[in-house]
């Protein structure tokens, strides 16, 4: 009961939601208090953050720290049981960093209901935090599931001009891939159920349930688990609900749906270590999944007009990127996809929210209308090529190492000690995707920022600029816009020169959750060398299946 810090992060956003509902219709928030008072509010699990990354022992970093229990649903082995390692700190602090400053870009352009917009963006904030700590399976699925609902009407609501069908498809998509997820779920706590007279969902003894299961009762939960969280993520070929909701969610929500990579999150928390024989057996498969994603998304990014939809297919190309470092299955390639996570969304999230301020001066998304801003608006477009330049993969800038630690860790799978089952001829379609990423945001660069300048028609009726009716006074970025931009370019900047801390962190606890997959390929590699090829050879007959020991 000690450990207070991670109960009051999650506290501190609900009663900020709580304050934003007093106002009713009759009196309601004026639109830059209430984004104020939600962004000072959305400061405080900062500075707990930051309070706990202070006290965060390294040396056991992949051990639970911070750790608060309660018992909540004890006859059906539920806990309400909280706490963080080096994979999760760093998760948390992606969001208590990136959140902040989404709802400072959101003073910009919301101005209806904006109280009930900070409203769920709080409660938002409060859900994306309580998935990455918990430690009961269970409840990380509430968290997982209760994401949808703020969501939902953030991008339902303060949408673009099809916001509802966006948002309709969004909560329809992601809500029936996590009921298969939940289907999984409870049959793993079934299994302990049968085998020890209670019920439990609390990690470590979902490992061992899952671990322990025969090789085929483990593909059937691997399939159940990775439907959710490949939906979440998204990859293909079930993303087909992100071009829609990400292109029409207002500024924040976009910033948020990059924040929420709880897909990614699922997928090396529990998939890998829950499931090791399926995910040996499934990584080729989900690695090719991941290359069509890689190479389709950077195509149809480069065909796009729409700048915010470029950008949109850009995240399913790096996506893919992410989830093939990650069933590498090797150190290097796990370790590179755990950080990629973080390096995107710092890139692409600072991406979104400087288009966005562009998009509040011209009205417009598309490129074809506007270009050469460079000559107009100096300060966003330094800040615009600088969050390009970090996307590409620019060495010196955050996302070259995770890139680079993806490519040598997947060429290495499969290799000598490394581990896993790839090897170069998924490394080399993923160094094209690579490729293809520089051209497309390169062009994009070129389109916007540089060339003969071309600004829309306007009028002092239709003004591009909240504070200019005329070409002339035109405002370059804003005190509040530099507060959202030079923190991020700080943190871009950091992690591309010295990404050592961070990568050390996360190396203990990675270990840890790839060390069943490990075990699980010696095994197999010993059945091999016994029985040759026969051996690792899948059952044909359906009750086999359902029976043959883990490998």
């Amino acid at each position: 009961m000690q450990n207070m810090i991670l109960p009051i992060m999650l506290a501190v956003p609900v009663a900020g939601a709580a304050v934003m509902a007093t106002r009713t219709k009759q009196s309601p928030w004026p639109a830059q208090r209430a984004g104020w008072i939600a962004f000072f509010i959305s400061l405080v699990p900062l500075a707990l953050w930051l309070a706990l990354l202070h006290g965060f022992d390294f040396s056991r970093a992949q051990h639970w720290q911070e750790a608060f229990a309660l018992s909540w649903v004890p006859q059906f082995g539920l806990h309400f049981t909280i706490g963080v390692d080096s994979i999760s700190l760093w998760m948390v602090g992606l969001t208590v960093v990136l959140t902040p400053l989404a709802i400072l870009s959101g003073l910009g352009e919301i101005r209806e209901r904006a109280g009930e917009f900070y409203g769920w963006m709080l409660l938002l904030y409060f859900g994306t935090i309580g998935v990455f700590i918990s430690r009961d399976v269970l409840l990380f699925y509430l968290f997982f599931e209760f994401t949808l609902i703020p969501m939902f009407f953030i991008i339902g609501a303060w949408g673009g001009l099809e916001r509802r069908r966006a948002a309709t498809k969004y909560f329809l998509y992601t809500f029936a891939g996590s009921m298969l997820t939940l289907v999984a779920i409870l049959y793993l706590s079934y299994v302990h159920f049968e085998r020890f007279g209670t019920f439990s969902f609390a990690l470590q003894d979902m490992y061992k349930i899952g671990q322990s299961l025969p090789f085929g009762q483990q593909v059937l939960v691997f399939l159940g688990l990775a439907a959710g969280f490949a939906v979440k993520v998204p990859l293909f070929p079930l993303h087909t609900w992100m071009p829609l909701s990400q292109t029409e969610a207002p500024t924040p929500g976009t910033v948020m749906l990059l924040v929420l990579k709880l897909g990614v999150y699922g997928l090396l928390r529990f998939t890998i270590p829950m499931v090791p024989a399926a995910t040996v057996w499934f990584a080729p498969f989900v690695a090719c999944l991941c290359l069509v994603g890689i190479i389709y998304g950077a195509l149809i990014a480069w065909v796009q007009h729409d700048m915010k939809r470029l950008l949109v297919y850009s995240s399913l190309s790096h996506m893919g990127f992410c989830v093939l470092g990650l069933f590498a299955l090797t150190m290097t390639g796990l370790t590179g996809g755990t950080l990629y996570i973080i390096n995107y969304c710092l890139a692409s999230g600072a991406l979104f929210m400087v288009l966005g301020m562009v998009e509040q001066r011209y009205r417009t998304r598309t490129m074809g209308e506007v270009s050469g801003i460079a000559r107009r608006l100096p300060v966003l477009s330094f800040f615009m090529i600088f969050f390009l330049l970090a996307s590409v993969g620019l060495p010196g800038l955050n996302s070259f190492v995770s890139e680079f630690l993806v490519l040598v860790g997947t060429f290495v799978s499969g290799h000598g000690s490394h581990g896993g089952n790839l090897g170069w001829q998924f490394a080399a379609p993923a160094a094209v995707g690579v490729i293809l990423s520089a051209i497309y945001l390169l062009y994009l660069a070129g389109r916007l920022v540089f060339g003969p300048l071309v600004e829309p028609a306007t009028d002092a009726d239709t003004a591009w600029d909240d504070h200019a009716t005329t070409r002339e006074a035109l405002h370059d970025a804003t005190w509040r816009e530099l507060v959202i931009m030079t923190p991020l370019a700080i943190l871009v900047l950091a992690l591309g020169i010295y990404p050592r801390p961070v990568l050390r962190s996360l190396q203990p606890a990675i270990a840890e959750i790839r060390a069943p997959a490990m075990q699980s390929m010696a095994r197999q590699r010993h059945l091999a060398m016994r029985s040759h090829a026969n051996a690792v050879a899948m059952p044909v007959a359906p009750v086999a299946l359902l029976t043959r020991p883990a490998r």
